[in-house]
């Protein structure tokens, strides 16, 4: 499986999330689950399972990526938030 952060450009905000991303998913002992980072130009359903994006992005990554595959983040910035979010999508998809 794999997880990916998008922002507009793929460089600063969605590395930033994807290494908090995999930060949470090893502090989880999650070991089966990938993270990425990438730019909303560029993205596509084929390229993750899941997309976590800022609310700046959202109608934009909803409509290219699918509402269901998309989990829109309110502070990019909030690991807690981002915890909470990732650990809801895993239960959901079974992993814990």
């Amino acid at each position: 499986m794999k997880l990916a952060a998008v922002c507009s450009t793929g460089l600063g905000s969605s590395f930033m999330v994807d290494m908090n991303m995999s930060d949470i998913l090893n502090e989880l002992g999650v070991k089966d689950v990938e993270t990425t980072h990438m730019d909303m130009g560029s993205a596509s359903k084929e390229m993750a399972d899941h997309f976590f994006v800022g609310r700046d992005l959202a109608d934009a990554a909803q409509d290219r990526l699918g509402k269901d595959n998309v989990t829109v983040l309110t502070s990019i910035i909030d690991k807690d938030e981002l915890r909470t979010k990732v650990i809801d999508y895993l239960k959901q998809e079974k992993i814990l």
